[in-house]
């Protein structure tokens, strides 16, 4: 997955989708062209409050002995392979794991000339819930909520843009990711091939190639060539109840 995703809608519709108490105070803004460090909602489980919570999060997590801020822009993405077992996220996994709404997300692909620029979004226009982790950094005193997205291997036409995606969660296992334990083969398991079918890949405008550029204007679609074929397009998985996307 690239480091770049889009995540637009209220405060007050998002608590409202995921069932959440907003805990984000005024804070949260449309962005259509969210970056490394970035602030971003995030829906986690608040041992306060003993329910689910919307928060804004920085965008890159940091591990309790990082010494300064600047780890965060490295670690804004977990390996789902290793994510159960690397120092930096197992606890995480483990305990404080977190769903990043999502409009879609962006992707390049170097052609003749240049990149071109792909967002993934899903085609009737809902939320997608990023699978991630949480934790809370007070390396200056002032504790800061950080987050990391999960990813996993790219599969079926998704493949064509990058080797790797998010792991996009169904509503259905919304609940499971949230809650403690579990077990990590089935917590990390991609989502079904009729699922992932929901999902457009729309060719967009360079603008967002620049991350101070934003507004709606990066997501319209644009004329590109075809993408090419993959020459072994990884199998989907399957499932014989598919949730619709959300």
């Amino acid at each position: 997955m690239c480091g770049r995703y889009a995540t637009t809608r209220s405060a007050a519709d998002l608590s409202a989708l995921f069932e959440a108490f907003d805990d984000t105070g005024d804070r949260l803004r449309a962005d259509y062209n969210v970056a490394p460090t970035d602030p971003v909602p995030i829906v986690r489980i608040s041992e306060r409050a003993g329910a689910s919570v919307l928060s804004v999060a920085r965008w890159g997590l940091l591990p309790p002995w990082a010494s300064d801020t600047r780890a965060g822009a490295r670690m804004i993405n977990a390996r789902a392979e290793t994510v159960a077992t690397t120092r930096a996220y197992a606890p995480s996994f483990a305990r404080r794991r977190c769903l990043v709404p999502a409009d879609g997300w962006y992707e390049w692909v170097r052609r003749d000339g240049g990149k071109q620029a792909y967002f993934m979004i899903p085609r009737d226009g809902s939320v997608l819930a990023f699978a991630g982790l949480w934790s809370v950094w007070r390396g200056t005193g002032t504790p800061m909520l950080t987050c990391s997205v999960v990813t996993t291997a790219a599969l079926g036409e998704l493949a064509s843009v990058h080797d790797r995606m998010p792991l996009l969660l169904p509503r259905d296992r919304w609940a499971e990711w949230l809650a403690d334990g579990g077990e990590p083969d089935r917590l990390l398991a991609p989502p079904s091939g009729r699922w992932l079918g929901g999902l457009e890949i729309r060719p967009v405008g360079k603008a967002v190639g620049d991350v101070r550029n934003d507004g709606p204007d990066l997501v319209a679609p644009v004329s590109a060539p075809p993408l090419p074929p993959l020459p072994e397009q990884r199998a989907l998985p399957e499932e014989p109840e598919v949730s619709t996307l959300f």
